[in-house]
């Protein structure tokens, strides 16, 4: 269930990230740290993926931990578009909270796997 629950919040992440990247490019004329951060934005959901088709538990574990590693990247690039102002705070708060959301499901996921494994 619940690997389902983060195929889909990692998947409706990435389409927020290309919305809120298109912005970036288009409003605010950003190129670098916006392009490191679409590419950190949308790995998540890839990495997800790749690990609901794993080969081994420790697969799934190893696939998880790189999107763990990619959605704290995410954040890291909005937080730092938020401090060099780039992006407002009220823009900071339509995608953060849902990177956080998605960070604690991919934690939780992965505590729980290696607790069964």
């Amino acid at each position: 269930m619940s690997e389902s629950i983060i195929k889909n919040k990692s998947f409706e992440l990435a389409i927020s990230g290309v919305n809120f990247y298109k912005s970036l490019v288009s409003d605010k004329k950003e190129f670098v740290m916006s392009k490191q951060f679409l590419r950190s934005i949308t790995s998540i959901g890839a990495n997800v993926r790749e690990a609901l088709n794993a080969q081994s538990k420790a697969d799934f574990i190893h696939k998880l931990s790189i999107s763990q590693k990619e959605c704290d990247e995410s954040m890291y690039w909005l937080e730092l578009l938020k401090e060099t102002n780039y992006i407002s705070n009220d823009e900071f708060k339509t995608i953060y909270p849902e990177c956080e959301e998605v960070l604690k499901i991919i934690r939780s996921i992965i505590l729980t796997s290696k607790e069964n494994s």
